[in-house]
């Protein structure tokens, strides 16, 4: 099995700071019509996303929980969807004393893409991680993953130009 790994904010939507509220939410332009392209391809669409927001104390983890459901209740209306959310709440300097840890999931680290490969036995070499970060495209090639830059633009189009039918 392949998939295709998508960082959230910034390149699936708008990157607005620390989001939690689905009102606040706002699609990159065709990041839906992208994950049903990586869909209809037969890879899996996994997102790897850091939630600092929760360790700084901003919101609840079910915020995040409540946006991810929001994403796929949308993506469905297009025949999309998104197999797996992981999502890093940690940080060294949290505020919230339980998520001040120095883990292995928060980008550019690998612990979200490693868990995710060992659950759904996704085969690294073929498989590709999407993001607007260094971060990201750390992550993505420590992992054994073909990166794929965001910069702008359709999030589609910067798609059909690397994953090929």
């Amino acid at each position: 099995m392949r998939a295709v790994f998508f960082d959230r904010d910034g390149t699936l939507n708008v990157d607005v700071e620390y989001l939690h509220r689905v009102e606040d939410f706002r699609w990159i332009e065709e990041a839906k019509e992208a994950i049903k392209y990586v869909n209809d391809l037969g890879y899996l669409a996994i997102v790897v996303t850091n939630q600092s927001g929760v360790a700084r104390g901003f919101y609840p983890e079910s915020d995040i929980e409540l946006i991810h459901d929001y994403m796929n209740d949308e993506l469905k209306k297009i025949g999309a969807h998104i197999d797996a959310f992981y999502y890093c709440p940690h940080h060294p300097e949290a505020k919230v004393e339980k998520y001040r840890v120095n883990c292995d999931c928060r980008k550019p680290k690998t612990g979200m893409v490693d868990r995710a490969c060992a659950e759904f036995s996704i085969e690294r070499e073929g498989s590709f991680m999407v993001g607007d970060s260094e971060r990201d495209l750390v992550c993505g090639r420590t992992a054994g993953l073909t990166p794929i830059a965001y910069t702008g633009g359709s999030l589609l189009a910067r798609l059909k130009n690397v994953i090929k039918k």
